[in-house]
């Protein structure tokens, strides 16, 4: 089924990819797609209803600027210009932009016009009442440097600023608009609505982007590229593969195996909860695998943590491949086919054999990892081991059915595939494992040390009834020591940091305001409780510019 689209055209802005996902959020399917695509890549097989143009980093006046695509005027059908992405259409249109007399970023005042036609009239509505000293105009978030200086021919403005003469102007005949500020963001609270009044009043595409249709029509596309063969996934026990197994196994049933993988690398206790969760609680086939001993060899003396995830990227192919092997002798005895430690995706007496490897990798993974192609506009920050971390000559032919989902869009899923609260509320744990919270070498007596903390730290998170009020919380290991007193006697030992954040997409996040005491406690417990360690920190950047993991 080809949803209704609004394909969001991105020219380098650093809230890209928020557009689609407030799009999504109001059940209309939207893509991002880079800017100079072309008119076939972008049109063809979609049922595009409308444009959003995202803002950007350059000026449009500027020789190299990136330009508006012909097809989107030509088109006819609608189109949001936000920030760079107005002044592009008003440039294209005839209008004038030019440097604003002073910039204007972050928090601001807009005022709109008598009619601010169908676009802002949502925005308003839902600003009504929900302030007491509601002084008629609408709090939005701001990031430019330039401004409309002169509208296009025929078209209005729609609202001002202190700062901007045309905070938003509009074509509503031609159902074309502009932004000078960012709906998208939540510092604009009813950006929201705004976004669903163009999506769903201007372009008039159906909202039916929901959980329940992602899974029909994962099932069926699931059913059609295997067929009657056999597929691999990757479990962790994290909400992403929890996911995709559920999914694989609606679609195929026993031609499933999970494969759990304990890479020695795993928090405290958490093999054996994963597999009484998925054998025992959802009847999955699910075979587990003792490799710890073969990460921690690749890992002996590896410090940087590119290496690291490459190195446990590619142990986990090959891992999967000797195993899948294993497991396809059992399928295949019957016709005596020598196995050769491949896994074959051709025809055999006409049923494929193994071939495909079922992973969670999402949205976010793919933009942090990109380096070329369909997301070649973005930077390498990190390479994610089930991204960047595929070896050339990998065998398995990949699943990933949420690869352009975020995350809050995978735990709707898993509610309505009925995945126990834990697995999906489970905060996100990196393929990588503690390898990367492990700063500096590797060793098993490091994993042990870091281990005892991030147990003590989701104890206490959990007593405190916090855990669901965050996103993401851990402990890390880091590779310098530090000089203490226990017992009247010197220490010098291990420095362990608490990381706690809290976001909603995970492409942007803050640190967690965790109470005073909770923070003692942990840090009480973890001083006393862990030997070698003598000095617990606290971690208080945002991302960015940090990243949420260390490493």
């Amino acid at each position: 089924m080809a949803h209704d689209t609004i394909v969001v055209l991105d020219f380098g802005s650093q809230y890209a990819q928020l557009i689609a996902r407030r799009l999504r959020e109001q059940q209309v399917y939207s893509e991002l797609v880079p800017w100079d695509a072309t008119a076939e890549d972008v049109l063809a097989g979609r049922a595009v209803k409308g444009f959003v143009l995202s803002g950007g980093p350059a000026s449009v006046y500027e020789r190299g600027a990136p330009g508006l695509p012909a097809y989107v005027l030509q088109s006819g059908l609608p189109v949001l210009g936000i920030c760079y992405g107005m002044q592009l259409l008003a440039q294209a249109l005839g209008g004038r932009v030019a440097p604003a007399a002073a910039r204007e970023y972050g928090p601001a005042a807009v005022a709109l016009a008598e009619d601010p036609s169908p676009l802002l009239r949502g925005m308003q509505a839902a600003r009504a009442g929900s302030d007491p000293a509601d002084d008629g105009t609408l709090p939005v978030w701001m990031s430019h440097g330039d401004r409309i200086e002169a509208l296009p021919p025929g078209w209005r403005a729609l609202a001002h600023s202190a700062n901007s003469p045309y905070a938003a102007m509009g074509d509503p005949a031609g159902g074309r608009y502009g932004l000078q500020f960012h709906p998208e963001v939540t510092h604009t609270p009813q950006g929201a609505a705004l976004l669903r009044a163009f999506a769903v009043d201007v372009c008039g595409a159906m909202a039916d982007w929901t959980p329940a249709n992602f899974i029909a029509e994962s099932v069926a596309a699931i059913r059609a590229q295997v067929g009657g063969g056999h597929v691999i996934c990757g479990l962790s026990g994290g909400v992403d593969s929890s996911v995709v197994a559920a999914l694989v196994h609606r679609a195929i049933g026993d031609q499933l195996t999970c494969l759990f993988v304990d890479h020695g690398l795993l928090r405290q206790g958490e093999a054996v909860q994963v597999v009484e969760t998925f054998q025992r609680t959802m009847a999955m086939r699910l075979v587990a695998v003792n490799a710890a001993e073969a990460f921690l060899a690749d890992l002996t003396g590896v410090t940087d943590p590119e290496r690291k995830r490459k190195l446990i990227g590619n142990r986990f192919v090959r891992v999967f491949e000797e195993e899948a092997a294993r497991i396809a002798a059992g399928w295949r005895v019957a016709e005596k086919i020598p196995i050769n430690n491949t896994i074959p995706t051709e025809t055999i007496n006409g049923t494929r054999e193994v071939g495909f490897l079922a992973q969670g990798t999402l949205y976010p993974d793919v933009i942090e990892s990109a380096s070329g192609g369909r997301e070649r506009a973005a930077r390498t920050i990190k390479t994610h081991h089930n991204v960047g971390g595929l070896p050339a000559d990998m065998t398995l032919q990949l699943i990933e059915p949420l690869r352009l989902l975020f995350k809050d869009e995978v735990r709707a899923v898993g509610e309505a595939l009925g995945l126990p609260a834990e697995v999906v509320w489970r905060h996100p744990f990196p393929g990588p494992g503690l390898a990367i919270r492990v700063l500096g070498e590797v060793t098993w007596e490091r994993l042990e040390v870091l281990r005892r903390a991030d147990a003590i730290l989701l104890e206490e998170l959990g007593e405190a009834g916090l855990y669901r009020e965050t996103a993401q919380v851990f402990a890390v290991l880091l590779p310098v020591k530090s000089v203490g007193v226990m017992g009247d006697n010197r220490t010098y030992a291990d420095v362990v940091a608490l990381r706690a954040v809290t976001t909603d997409d995970f492409m942007t996040a803050d640190w967690a305001r965790l109470p005073y005491d909770l923070l003692a406690r942990v840090s009480n417990r973890i001083v006393n409780e862990v030997t070698g360690v003598n000095r617990v920190v606290y971690d208080i950047t945002s991302k960015p510019p940090g990243t949420i993991e260390w490493e």
